[in-house]
């Protein structure tokens, strides 16, 4: 053989290593109070129109909707307030990430509790360029329910042109395959979860589990892990280093078949946040099993929202 063969085959040997390792290092974690330091509490009116008041980091802090301490990062609503019908909606908070995440990035949360209550619609999810372009750069959903109905689905929202496969390798069950936002009233392309324990009040009774999301050129995967189940050692134990392909078929699987995902996906910053009724919550409520109408359960019900709180044990990003 050649030499010049010799140098070509090591060529190919490390592009094809490269172009598929699974490997990735840790970037950042967070605990307790890296959530206040990395993240950013967004004052803001909520984009999906819901019964909420997110309030600013002194009003978080001092009202003890966000607390940290050496293990464990909380975010929740107000639980106390019968609210004014004419007045601002629920004191809640909504969390971004400083830092973005691109292709080729895996985040794995390790969560005690999501909130839980009629009402409620809690998300933990990505999206590109801080919102400010949406839905160009794309959005993620990993966790994202509401009216503590069903399980938990996986979904992304993108701009025309992205639509993934009817069958695909992947455990839960597709729904719609367009994530045009544009389309099917703005569903996205989601996947439902088919293990009870990925949402609400069955989450937090089996005392949480891991969600992972990994972003590359090639697919979008959702994984789901219950507490109590076999979890993957580098997940379960917040490794410097992981290896996404012994982690098994994800939950949710976005592949590029017919989506250029590094043109739907730019950087995506990290969302956290708990709003309530609005463009879905609101929009399913009657059918969702819940009292009298979402608004006036809302105002007037706090007492029923004590567990509308996320608790994080970590958050950690891999690169």
């Amino acid at each position: 053989m050649s030499t010049s063969s010799t140098w070509s085959l090591k060529f190919l040997f490390v592009f094809a290593s490269t172009a598929w390792a699974a490997t990735y290092t840790v970037s950042e974690t967070y605990v307790g109070q890296d959530f206040l330091n990395g993240f950013t509490v967004q004052n803001i009116p909520d984009p999906t129109n819901g019964r909420v008041n997110y309030v600013d980091a002194a009003t978080a802090a001092n009202d003890n909707l966000t607390f940290a301490s050496s293990t464990n990062f909380v975010a929740r609503a107000d639980f106390t307030t019968v609210l004014n019908p004419s007045g601002p909606g629920r004191n809640s908070v909504r969390l971004m990430s400083n830092k973005q995440y691109g292709l080729g990035s895996v985040l794995v949360a390790n969560l005690n509790h999501m909130p839980e209550g009629c009402g409620t619609w809690p998300a933990f999810w990505t999206v590109g360029n801080e919102g400010s372009d949406w839905p160009d750069s794309g959005e993620i959903d990993i966790i994202e329910g509401v009216n503590n109905v069903g399980t938990n689905q996986g979904t992304l929202h993108t701009s025309p042109d992205c639509t993934m496969p009817a069958s695909r390798t992947e455990t839960g069950t597709a729904l719609q395959s367009d994530c045009d936002t544009a389309v099917n009233g703005n569903a996205g392309c989601g996947v439902s979860f088919n293990d009870p324990r990925s949402f609400g009040p069955t989450f937090n009774s089996n005392d949480g589990g891991w969600y992972a999301m990994e972003l590359t050129d090639d697919f979008v995967k959702i994984w789901f892990w219950a507490r109590g189940t076999s979890v993957p050692s580098d997940v379960s134990s917040d490794s410097s280093t992981i290896d996404t392909d012994n982690w098994g078929t994800p939950v949710a699987y976005f592949p590029n078949t017919s989506c250029s995902l590094s043109s739907h996906f730019g950087p995506q910053n990290i969302i956290i946040n708990l709003t309530f009724c609005g463009d879905w919550a609101g929009a399913v409520y009657s059918s969702s099993g819940c009292p009298s109408t979402c608004v006036d359960y809302v105002n007037n019900n706090p007492a029923d929202f004590e567990n509308a709180y996320f608790d994080f044990i970590s958050l950690t990003a891999y690169t």
